[in-house]
């Protein structure tokens, strides 16, 4: 069973949230997400300075078996992309919910109060109807 930090966010698309002391979002993929694609081959994440809406696609991730989109779970300007990954995209596998964050994000005024995010318990409903 894939494991569920109880302090972060999570989505229906399967990415995490974690709000930084500082207020700003650190955004990665669940750990059940990195189990379902396998060995990360490659990560693109997006560079800082850019805008992004939720929904969009932001960042993808590619494994042996698949590339998946990431989506930006809250609109915002991203602050800066998870450089380590380029050379080390395995560290999302071993390391999904620490080391492998995808990207930072300042989130736009109200955005994190209008994003549909889901507590550790309703994730893990999800996953339950996913037959995860």
């Amino acid at each position: 069973m894939s494991q569920l930090p109880q302090d972060l966010k999570y989505t229906k698309s399967h990415e995490w949230v974690r709000t930084r002391p500082d207020g700003t979002l650190e955004i990665g993929i669940t750990d059940h997400a990195q189990h379902a694609l396998g060995d990360l081959v490659f990560v693109e994440v997006p560079e800082g300075g850019r805008s992004v809406t939720a929904g969009d696609a932001c960042a993808v991730v590619e494994s042996v078996k698949a590339a998946s989109d990431v989506y930006a779970p809250v609109s915002g300007e991203v602050l800066e992309g998870n450089g380590q990954l380029a050379a080390a995209p395995e560290t999302v596998n071993t390391d999904a919910y620490g080391a492998g964050w995808l990207y930072r994000l300042r989130p736009a005024a109200g955005a994190l109060a209008a994003a549909a995010l889901l507590s550790a318990a309703d994730y893990q409903k999800v996953l339950d109807a996913e037959g995860g």
